[in-house]
């Protein structure tokens, strides 16, 4: 089966590389490395190549350090999404496969939080609910649109004294149409 797009970027490292980068950060496999504990710099090292390969990561600038070249990475203009057109290409394996897969990456998330010697949910923000909302098509549109403004703002900031990194996870899962069945 060959890799898509939606393959690459769903990776549980990759898409924690790409998250590194949000926001128009520009950091180098060094740092990288520093932000995104548990993966081994060659394996850092192969995943940046495949997201270059792939045009979903560029790199933004080159220099010499000790005789070697020290590249710093960046997200391209794609912004490691799956497009619009991609997704609707997809059939519903795939898109079960990219599900599974998001899921995994939260569960592995999760599992390295809890191997921590202390583990306070409360004090560290961990949450995760389920809320019924009940909105019209261009309700639910302000309201991601809100939520879409808000993380906008803080995926400005940069790692710093009193920051920890958190991941905001989102799923939408709409209520079944009634009357609807899924196509044989």
């Amino acid at each position: 089966m060959t890799a898509t797009r939606a393959d690459l970027i769903l990776h549980p490292a990759r898409m924690r590389i790409i998250g590194a980068l949000a926001g128009g950060r520009r950091l180098t496999p060094q740092q990288l490395s520093e932000r995104l504990d548990g993966v081994p710099l060659p394996s850092l090292y192969r995943h940046l190549g495949k997201l270059v390969d792939a045009g979903i990561l560029v790199v933004v600038d080159e220099r010499r350090v000790r005789g070697a070249v020290e590249r710093t990475y960046g997200l391209s203009e794609s912004q490691g999404s799956v497009s619009a057109d991609e997704l609707a290409q997809a059939g519903r394996d795939d898109h079960l496969r990219y599900f599974t897969t998001f899921l995994a990456s939260l569960l592995d998330d999760f599992a390295r939080y809890l191997e921590q010697d202390t583990v306070d949910l409360v004090r560290d923000g961990v949450g995760y609910r389920q809320a019924p909302l009940y909105l019209t098509d261009e309700e639910f549109r302000e309201v991601v649109a809100e939520i879409g403004a808000v993380l906008g703002r803080a995926l400005t900031h940069e790692p710093g004294p009193g920051r920890r990194r958190r991941t905001f996870s989102t799923i939408v899962l709409p209520e079944p149409r009634a009357g609807t069945t899924p196509e044989e």
